[in-house]
């Protein structure tokens, strides 16, 4: 041990102690871990709890000791010692004397447990220190409880395995009033899932006494329960969930738990389902979640398979969501299952995929005419859904309507049943001058599941008429007739490669036109980055995004699109907007290259790159879709929300620029965390704060580039905000990527959460 620390432990000498301070880190860092020990042996003495002088060299000690080990990085190697002193604390007294007044053995477990928390990532220190953790929930201090709690938490995100023996302790301190701890339980579910299941019922209980960010954590241990297809352990949960589907924060998740319930369990949810009815008519958003639990239910029996289609149907006949493409679906799929209910008509139906209203007129006409549903206020429902389906038909005459943009393609398909008034020249025109389309987020494989056209006539007993475009011999429907699996094989292949935006904008500029994109999370989880706003592209190549958009687009429909279709003669006027003279119009083009080419793809996925889109979304093989980086990664959620915590940090350069051709970089100490972007005056941490960066004013965050032709990622990058230009560089590639990706992801939840709290506002 070195002499000075041997002579202030061995003669528990406090005028000597503050000269520890005065020693180099490296000079006693082989001392330390024998310094521990002599600091448990004095820490166990009888006396120790009323003697003022002990207890003030041992308050010091620690604190060098553990300043030490940070700056020496020494953690490994005095682990065990540091361990050891912790867990000696275990056999005195924590609980608090007075008020807020900690013991003297409670100061040493929470200045050693702080020690042992910023290396909550290293798993050799977190097999040592985490038995001996858990062991502090009981022990009746509510300060180290809480602190504790912290530090299962981030033990959990980087090695879950380590807690899977200490369940049954955790889950006993969550029912006991810690509910910090049920961001863990789904993290330790999977090793030991029966012990948690045994106090389901409980936790469930819990909701209404937490907190947002606790009853989030709650939810999700739910969605992972229901995953496994328990339907016994969750049966007595169910109307607790459902008590709580009201509340705007959580009546997503929830809906998502009962949907993984209703697809093995369905029987479950039918006494649930006016509830559910309600929820979709106060909260228009997730009638696609509802539509999929009265599908479900309506596979139980033929019974339950009709009252579910009467409200299914009646949806799919409303006009004021973009749900269409799910309800269609799960009406086929009841009707498929019970094929007697519709007979021979439904293929006829179905063929009119284009017309949601049509097929809701028709699918009511075949319900009523069925001899079984002769309640009178089930007639009465299918009637206003009747007349509602009729109403909207009123004076609309596709010959002579112009096509208004600006609308959504579901709006689109429905512009035959639409009562708009034809555009005059003047609206037409006004209109133009800004066009735009836009989309609902929905799979693109959706609707693949629909019979093909089996004739090229409407039923003869339909009142009616569709147009036949081959009748007209459209060349386009001829044209995708012939390449249909051909588009269908190529738009789910560079689906996975390239997103279709939710929303295109086609802008004059000086020069020429640009296509102005967006692009949202269908998901739009607890923590999504883009549930409120969007991402914002600007591609001066409108022409190639229309012709993905239209590929796309032909991908959710089973039959060939033609010229004549809403959608396309939207997507053919935002190419009009942006055609040079002399070049080929939408039909022609699309005609003539089925495909773009791979070059200009290679483009397009070069911006994207550019602009750091694959920061913010990757394609979910699972969801068969673009989602944003929290929705595909929720277990990083905990990490990038938790107060306080940062989501990097370390050394930067920051560029100085004292006059115009003067300029070098300092060096300075960087920490994202929150809304902000903090930097120190020097190059430790430990220096005074400088003038943080605030996230929500980042306008965009971009790459600086060695050479115009160099496409390897270069070390510098820079943040532009309101009113200034930030340049910074990293210590390397792989370091620049890393602060890329963490700055844009924070960001994005910065403006996200300033979207969510205007709109909340509003």
């Amino acid at each position: 041990m070195h002499h000075l620390f041997g002579l202030v432990l061995g003669q528990k000498d406090l005028s000597r102690a503050g000269d520890l301070f005065s020693l180099d880190d490296a000079e006693i860092e082989g001392s330390l871990s024998e310094a521990l020990e002599q600091i448990k042996i004095i820490s166990s003495s009888p006396d120790y709890q009323t003697n003022d002088n002990d207890q003030a060299v041992v308050e010091i000690c620690i604190t060098r000791i553990t300043t030490a080990i940070r700056e020496t990085a020494s953690i490994e190697k005095h682990g065990k010692a540091l361990v050891a002193l912790w867990e000696s604390c275990l056999e005195h007294n924590l609980k608090p004397s007075g008020k807020d007044e900690d013991t003297p053995h409670a100061k040493i477990a929470s200045d050693i447990m702080s020690c042992i928390l910023q290396n909550y990532n290293q798993p050799p220190i977190m097999a040592l220190a985490v038995p001996v953790a858990v062991k502090f929930l009981q022990r009746g201090n509510k300060e180290l409880c809480r602190n504790m709690s912290s530090y299962l938490s981030l033990a959990a995100i980087t090695k879950a395995d380590l807690l899977a023996d200490h369940t049954d302790a955790i889950v006993k301190s969550v029912l006991q009033g810690n509910s910090m701890l049920l961001r863990v339980l789904p993290s330790v579910y999977e090793k030991r899932p029966q012990t948690i299941n045994n106090h389901l019922t409980e936790l469930v209980a819990l909701m209404s006494q937490l907190e947002q960010a606790e009853q989030h954590h709650l939810l999700r241990l739910f969605q992972i329960v229901a995953r496994r297809k328990q339907p016994e352990v969750l049966k007595e949960c169910i109307p607790f969930l459902i008590g709580h589907l009201r509340d705007p924060n959580h009546n997503d998740i929830i809906l998502n738990i009962l949907i993984e319930i209703s697809g093995y369990e369905p029987v479950t949810l039918t006494s649930f389902l006016p509830m559910l009815k309600e929820i979709g008519e106060s909260f228009p958003s997730l009638i696609g979640q509802t539509a999929k639990i009265y599908g479900a239910v309506g596979h139980v029996d033929e019974e339950r398979a009709r009252m579910c289609l009467i409200y299914l149907v009646n949806q799919l006949a409303n006009m004021e969501h973009s749900f269409h493409h799910i309800l269609l679906l799960e009406i086929k799929d009841i009707t498929d299952t019970f094929s007697n209910i519709l007979g021979n008509q439904s293929r006829d139906i179905y063929r009119m995929s284009n017309s949601f209203t049509a097929i809701a007129k028709l699918l009511i006409r075949q319900l009523e005419n069925y001899t079984t549903l002769g309640s009178r206020s089930k007639s009465l429902a299918l009637h206003a859904i009747r007349t509602k389906g009729m109403n909207s038909d009123n004076g609309q005459d596709m010959d002579n309507g112009d096509i208004a943009a600006g609308i959504s393609f579901t709006e689109m398909y429905l512009s035959q049943e639409n009562d708009k008034l034809p555009l005059s020249p003047d609206t037409e025109e006004s209109q133009l001058e800004n066009s735009s389309v836009s989309h609902p987020s929905i799979k693109c494989t959706e609707l693949e599941n629909l019979p093909e056209s089996v004739e090229e006539n409407c039923h003869e007993g339909s009142t009616e008429t569709i147009k036949n475009p081959v009748e007209y011999q459209d060349k386009l429907y001829l044209h995708l007739k012939e390449n249909l699996s051909k588009v269908k094989a190529y738009v789910m292949e560079i689906g996975k490669k390239i997103p279709s935006p939710d929303q295109c904008i086609i802008e004059d500029t000086v020069r020429s036109c640009v296509a102005k994109l967006f692009f949202s999370c269908p998901l739009k989880g607890h923590y999504c980055l883009y549930s409120k706003s969007s991402f914002t592209l600007i591609s001066r190549q409108p022409q190639l995004w229309i012709h993905i958009m239209f590929l796309f687009q032909q991908n959710l429909f089973p039959e060939p699109l033609s010229i004549q279709s809403d959608t396309v003669q939207v997507l053919e006027t935002l190419w009009e907007k942006t055609q040079l003279k002399g070049t080929h119009g939408f039909e022609t083009a699309m005609i003539q290259s089925t495909f773009p080419h791979q070059k200009d793809l290679d483009h397009v996925q070069m911006h994207l790159e550019e602009v750091r889109f694959f920061d913010l979304f990757g394609y979910s093989e699972e969801a068969g879709t673009w989602q944003c980086f929290m929705c595909n990664n929720p277990e990083k959620a905990t990490v990038v929300n938790q107060d306080g915590q940062p989501l990097i940090e370390g050394k930067l350069k920051e560029k100085q620029v004292r006059w115009k051709f003067i300029k070098r970089w300092k060096t300075r100490y960087f920490t994202l965390a929150g809304n902000q972007l903090l930097f120190r005056k020097g190059k430790s941490k430990d220096d005074p704060d400088d003038c943080p960066i605030e996230l929500s004013k980042v306008q965009s965050v971009k790459v600086v580039a060695k050479k115009r032709r160099d496409r390897s990622l270069p070390r510098a990058f820079e943040i532009f905000t309101n009113n200034k230009t930030y340049v910074f560089k990293a210590k390397d590639e792989k370091n620049a990527e890393e602060w890329l990706q963490c700055i844009n992801v924070a960001v994005a939840q910065a403006k996200e959460r300033e979207s969510r709290e205007a709109t909340t506002y509003l």
